[in-house]
Formats: C-alpha cells, sequence, structure tokens
C-alpha cells in the first residue's frame, strides 16, 4: 500500500488561501518525531471528548503557551494540562521555525505560531469535519504538519453541506490554510491499516496555530 504513496515535492493548490507543500518537512521528520515523543513524555496523549461527551477517537496533547482542550464545559484553549495542572511543554525552536517557514511559502508571512496541538492516529481513528474557529485571530493561517501512515483529508467548504476534496497526505506534507479559506471544514477520513518505517502503525498531526 505505501508504495501508492512514495514521497512527493512541490506546491499543490487546494484552494484559493489553501496550499499543500508536498514533502516540505521530509528533511527534519525525524526530528520532528523526537521532538513529539518528548513533549508527549511531559504531556501524555489523552482521549478528550466532545461537549455532547463523546469520545474522540484521536488522541491529543499540546506544547506552546496554551494547549486546546475540549469536555463537558467546551472546546477552548487551556493555560494548563488539565491532566497535571502544570504549565504545558514550551515549543521546541525547530517546530516554531518549521510552521514559520511552511506559512511563508505558502504566501502567509510574519507566521509566530502561539500553540500546536499534536494529533495521535492509529488505524480506524479519524476526525469529523469541523472548523478552527476557536483562536481570537483568524487572520493567521493554520500550519498542519503530517507524520507517518497516509491519511485521506476531506477539505470542504464554508458550510458543512460543502461537498469535500479528498487529499492524500502523506509522511512530510504540511498544509497551510488562511485568508478566504480560514474556516474551511475539513477533517481526515478512518485511517487504514498499514506500518510506516518511521512511525510503525502510527500518524502525527501537528497543527500550528496563532491565538
Amino acid at each position: 500500500m505505501l508504495d501508492l504513496f512514495a514521497p512527493q515535492i512541490g506546491m499543490v493548490p487546494i484552494a484559493e488561501g489553501a496550499t499543500l507543500l508536498r514533502g516540505f518537512a521530509l528533511d527534519e521528520a525525524a526530528f520532528v518525531l523526537a521532538a513529539v515523543l518528548a513533549i508527549s513524555d511531559r504531556a501524555p496523549f489523552r482521549y478528550m471528548t466532545t461537549p455532547g461527551g463523546h469520545r474522540m477517537s484521536v488522541a491529543m496533547t499540546n506544547c506552546g503557551t496554551a494547549g486546546w482542550v475540549s469536555d463537558h464545559a467546551g472546546y477552548r484553549y487551556a493555560r494548563h494540562d488539565p491532566l497535571t495542572d502544570r504549565p504545558w511543554p514550551p515549543m521546541p525552536g525547530l517546530l516554531a521555525d518549521l510552521a514559520r517557514r511552511a506559512a511563508l511559502s505558502a504566501g502567509f508571512a510574519d507566521f509566530a505560531a502561539d500553540v500546536c496541538l499534536i494529533n495521535h492516529y492509529v488505524p480506524g481513528a479519524r476526525m469529523a469535519l469541523h472548523q478552527d474557529r476557536d483562536e481570537g485571530n483568524l487572520t493567521a493561517p493554520i500550519v498542519s504538519l503530517s507524520l507517518g501512515l497516509p491519511a485521506m483529508f476531506l477539505w470542504g467548504g464554508l458550510r458543512r453541506s460543502d461537498r469535500p476534496q479528498r487529499i492524500a497526505l502523506l509522511h512530510g506534507d504540511v498544509a497551510v490554510w488562511g485568508g478566504p479559506a480560514r474556516l474551511a471544514f475539513h477533517g481526515i477520513m478512518p485511517l487504514k491499516e498499514s506500518v510506516h518505517a518511521q512511525s510503525a502503525r502510527q500518524r502525527y498531526n501537528l497543527t500550528f496555530r496563532q491565538l
């Protein structure tokens, strides 16, 4: 299966304001994975629940000045990890710089990520169509880095009912969206069973945001 997802390099337009940077982080992928493991040692991955009580199939953690959390009280950013009541781990300079360079390559200058939500997928995990709208600064783009197993990205419009495109996300790809695409609905189809040389049966997604 992975032969169908061979590494690729280049810029792929998705929509106005949205770009896929194929293979942008390939050279740094091993260092990013090491950083993710170090972050999860301090702030473990956990399965959050939606305000309605539904357990998410994707495990999450955060780094930066705040972390995205979800529970019966709603979706929000919190300065402290609710599991430990300690500040989230600081964002490594490697990650902040990678996000800045990716945003610049996609046409968004001066992006400085405050937070990074890290999603951990295993086969069968998925992410329903949603908007990233909990940030106070909606003029800054979203920068989303994929590592490990390939995934099928669902890219919709500004209405949940808009029919989404299906775009393969590969190890080292970075998607960037902002401007007219900032509030586009997006998600991930259920992850298929496979094995990746660097991450085994896992996929990591690092989503950088500016608050």
